[in-house]
Order: structure tokens, then sequence, then C-alpha cells
């Protein structure tokens, strides 16, 4: 999954920040759904590669329950780490099962869950009035 995230990266528009990230899912039935960051001169309507990906796999049909992997790769010093903003997204969108591997090119991984990568997570029943 790590060259699929580095295809992915390959499609990222970061005119300002030079920065191209990649995500690749990896689905049940072996579909790769690949995102990519995407900037905007308004910096705020920017895109992460992760939320890009998911947002596709959704849209396309999919559900989290048919997704297996996740994998993030960046040019940085060490596996790159998704905003806040996308771990939230992750939290809720990805299978509590789902393994994330955080790369770069050097090589270097880290694999976690969803619970790691944001302990304490906004979830669906905090929205609830109880």
């Amino acid at each position: 999954m790590i060259e699929e995230a580095k295809k992915a990266r390959l499609k990222a528009y970061v005119p300002y920040s030079k920065f191209p990230v990649g995500a690749a899912i990896l689905l049940k039935d072996g579909t790769i759904i690949h995102g990519a960051n995407i900037e905007n001169a308004s910096f705020g309507l920017s895109n992460c590669a992760e939320r890009s990906a998911l947002f596709s796999l959704l849209s396309q049909g999919y559900k989290k329950e048919d997704i297996v992997s996740m994998t993030v790769i960046a040019d940085h010093n060490k596996p790159v780490s998704p905003c806040g903003a996308c771990r939230q997204v992750m939290f809720e969108l990805l299978p509590d099962n789902c393994e994330i591997t955080l790369a770069n090119l050097s090589g270097e991984t880290k694999v976690m869950t969803k619970e790691t990568l944001l302990p304490y997570g906004f979830k669906f029943e905090d929205t609830l009035n109880t």
C-alpha cells in the first residue's frame, strides 16, 4: 500500500505549501481508493489527502465496513502525521479494526489504529442530547 500512497501523492495540487501528501485506502474487494491534498488560495478551502480519499470513497458508494486499511505518505523526516481535522474524520469514517500506516519516502512507517491516533475522539453518541 506504500506504493499506492506514493501514486496518490503524485496527484496532489500543492502550489502553495509544496508539500504533497498521498493516501491510499484498501477495500475488502481489492479496490484501492486514492486521495491527495488539494490546496486553494483561500487556505481554509484546501483539503487533505486523508479526507479526500475518505470523501471520495463514500461518494462512490462504498461504506466504512468495506475498508481494510489506510496508508498515508509524504516527504517528511518521520512518518507523516494527519492533522487534527483528518484524525477526527478518520475516527468517524474508518472501521474500528482498520490498520492505519503512516509513512515517509525514506521507508519509515508507523502502524496505528484510530483509537491510538485520536484517543477520546468525538463519537456520534456525543451528539445526542440524553
